[in-house]
């Protein structure tokens, strides 16, 4: 079932992604050509407060053109662990620090032609701060009901991939 890399050649290189386009012998010895999305990986946060609220981001999105809401995220920097990653989005989108830190699930948001990973966490025991977003995001921060949560998943209100299971594993692990 796996196909052996022939030869691989970069096509463009991003801040955010990389793409390059490898041929492959197939199983049956015939070749094929597969476009890879290079990406760095993410790491988010499901942050839960004492009082069963989730802490979303609202903000708008250039490739879908529309605002959506999410649990805080963002690329994984060189070298840094996925959980450190977590802590800094939170910290940097929401101005919250968190008492603790549990990972909740990895996965391949599209195995298909990228190789992005995405870390889920929950965070709770949180304090709240002030937020740092970088210079080129524009957030809001939004304080919901984990079940009004819930429901905006169930009504699709709640569109983002990582947000819809990161917000049901968490419902999951507290049950």
């Amino acid at each position: 079932m796996e196909e052996k890399t022939l030869n691989s050649a970069r096509l463009y290189e991003g801040k955010i992604i990389n793409l390059r386009v490898d041929t492959v012998e197939l199983p049956d010895k015939k070749y094929s050509k597969r476009e890879i999305v290079e990406h760095s990986g993410a790491a988010a946060v499901v942050p839960l407060t004492m009082d069963g609220h989730v802490i979303l981001i609202k903000q708008f999105r250039k490739p879908i053109e529309e605002i959506i809401y999410e649990i805080p995220a963002g690329r994984l920097e060189t070298k840094e662990t996925p959980k450190k990653c977590a802590l800094r989005e939170l910290a940097e989108e929401t101005g919250y620090s968190v008492g603790t830190l549990e990972e909740l699930v990895t996965y391949y948001p599209s195995p298909g032609f990228s190789n992005e990973v995405i870390h889920i966490f929950v965070a709770r025991d949180l304090t709240e701060g002030t937020a740092k977003p970088d210079e080129d995001e524009y957030l809001e921060v939004m304080k919901i009901p984990l079940e009004e949560a819930l429901k905006m998943v169930e009504d699709g209100t709640i569109k983002d991939s990582k947000t819809i299971i990161g917000l049901l594993m968490a419902e999951r692990r507290s049950l």
